[in-house]
This record gives C-alpha cells, structure tokens and sequence, in this order.
C-alpha cells in the first residue's frame, strides 16, 4: 500500500522493451536507501516490484497488462518519473489508501494559474471511473494523493499546490500529456457490496441476489 506522497523524482535510465513487455532501469536516490529484492515501488503511481538494483538505480518488470492500461508505455529514456516506496507499518499517513493498481490514463485538457495554486482538469480515457470520483475526494494522479475540485460528465480538476508541484513530474507536465489515474479504493468497494447479498450459501460463492446489503442499510447506519 502507499499513500500518494511522492519521495523523489527518478529518471529512466534504460528501457527494454519485448512486445508488451518491458523492463525499466530507473535512476534514484532515496528510495535505494533501504531497497531488497521484491520490494514494491510505484512509478508513477503504478505499484512495480523490484528485481534487481545497485548504488545508483533499481530494475522493474511492466507485464503486458500493465503496459496497455497506464502511461508507462509511453515513457523514453531520460524522462522523470515519480517514485514511492510501499508505506511501512510504522509510517505516517499523509495522503489516503493507494494501492497503486490504475484504474486508467487520462489526458490534461488544461493547466491554469490560480494565485499560489495551479489548477489542472483531466478528461479520462474511460468514463466508467466518472462514478468513483467526488468533489472533495480523494483521487490519484500519477502516483499523487489529491483532493478533487471539480467534477463534471467530461472532466475532472485538482488544485495544486507550489510544494507538490516542485516535487513531482506534474511540473513538467502540460496540455496533452497523458498521466495515470487511480481512483478512492472505497468507492469501489462499496459499490461491490451493494451488488451482492450479506447473508447465505450464494453471498459467499459470489452469486447475486437480493437482500442483504443496500444503500438503505448503509444509509441508516450512517455509511452514507
């Protein structure tokens, strides 16, 4: 798990690539202080595991799922990328629950001053993600825990403040670029549980039925 507050922008130092498949060498600092095999990094939001490292950089392998569903495809030797260690057990919690696993890309349609704040609005390549994302909530940006401002049918705007974008890649990041977009984990769950019944031999073997957990339970329950 991670939680959306980037440690230090890395460079790309080598891409291999083999159809789909890629494995990325990724120069860095901090998070090589205490790095081992298997550990997991998110590189730009997009949580990797490590299969080798040195001094100076580590390697990730990026399967063919991860290839076609996040921007990572796109990326050339040399450009930056934000980076995350997987929160230990006795860290602070400074953004909210980012599990690292993108939900889609999406395109900056605009990037605007405001004051001391830059103000960037998104436009999903999927719509269907439309339904996990408030204003007021929380939502990833490659790999940046943010509070949504603004939410329309087409798009979606963060407000950023001077200190995040000076540390991360948003900085070099204009209008048609691609970025990846996580959205609240809770959401989703939610949604879940209201597909599916509470109580019964079918709840648990996953079969749909009716009953059991609805919005009206939540809602008296002070969920909702």
């Amino acid at each position: 798990m991670f939680t959306g507050i980037i440690e230090e922008i890395g460079q790309m130092r080598r891409i291999h690539s083999a159809g789909q498949a890629m494995v990325l060498t990724i120069a860095a600092k901090k998070v090589l202080e205490d790095v081992h095999l298997g550990d997991s990094i998110a590189v730009n939001g997009v949580c990797l595991t490590v299969i080798a490292y040195d001094k100076e950089s580590f390697a990730v392998d990026v399967m063919p799922e991860t290839y076609r569903k996040t921007n990572l495809r796109s990326l050339q030797t040399g450009a930056r990328v934000n980076l995350e260690r997987a929160m230990a057990a006795n860290g602070r919690f400074g953004g909210h629950i980012v599990q690292g696993h993108v939900d889609t890309t999406a395109m900056i349609t605009s990037r605007v001053p405001e004051e001391n704040a830059v103000v960037y609005r998104f436009e999903p390549a999927k719509a269907a993600i439309f339904r996990y994302i408030i204003p007021g909530g929380s939502i990833t940006i490659d790999g940046i825990s943010l509070t949504v401002v603004d939410v329309t049918d087409q798009d979606v705007a963060v407000s950023i403040i001077p200190h995040t974008l000076a540390q991360t890649v948003l900085q070099d990041k204009k209008p048609g670029d691609s970025v990846n977009i996580e959205c609240d984990v809770l959401g989703k769950y939610m949604e879940r549980l209201l597909k599916f019944g509470s109580a019964g031999p079918e709840a648990a073997s996953g079969k749909r039925q009716g009953g059991g957990l609805t919005s009206s339970f939540l809602a008296d329950n002070g969920f909702l």
